[in-house]
């Protein structure tokens, strides 16, 4: 069954995924300009279809809340930066500055191999 409202299908999803992990299987399509997605645990089906670009934002959103369940992850904590900031550090405390590593030379494509397009065929002699 179609569901128009983002909200509920969003709570829905969840709800239904929740309920079965193990069997609960998500689907998403993009047929003739229409995004439609789909998840499903073999006796309920939930659908959402638009062809609006405002829901990108929300469908990437679910998309992370789902896979997140699905790898059985939590979300990370935001870090706050001004804890550190109000705090001042010791010079025993403070980490050393990070240097980046050079790549090593053999990593670094050169301008004739194959990142760059590799080699040029030669073009065939025009007959007169």
């Amino acid at each position: 069954m179609y569901i128009h409202g983002w909200q509920e299908y969003q709570e829905k999803a969840e709800e239904l995924y929740a309920a079965s992990p193990n069997k609960t299987r998500y689907c998403v399509k993009w047929r003739e300009g229409k995004l439609v997605l789909k998840i499903t645990d073999n006796t309920t089906c939930l659908k959402f279809k638009t062809s609006s670009s405002v829901f990108l934002n929300r469908f990437e959103a679910l998309n992370l809340a789902l896979i997140q369940k699905m790898q059985n992850r939590r979300p990370p904590a935001p870090q706050t930066h001004l804890v550190a900031a109000s705090v001042p550090a010791t010079k025993a405390e403070s980490p050393a500055p990070e240097i980046p590593a050079a790549a090593p030379s053999s990593a670094v494509p050169t301008a004739g191999g194959p990142a760059a397009g590799g080699v040029k065929k030669k073009k065939p002699k025009k007959k007169k």
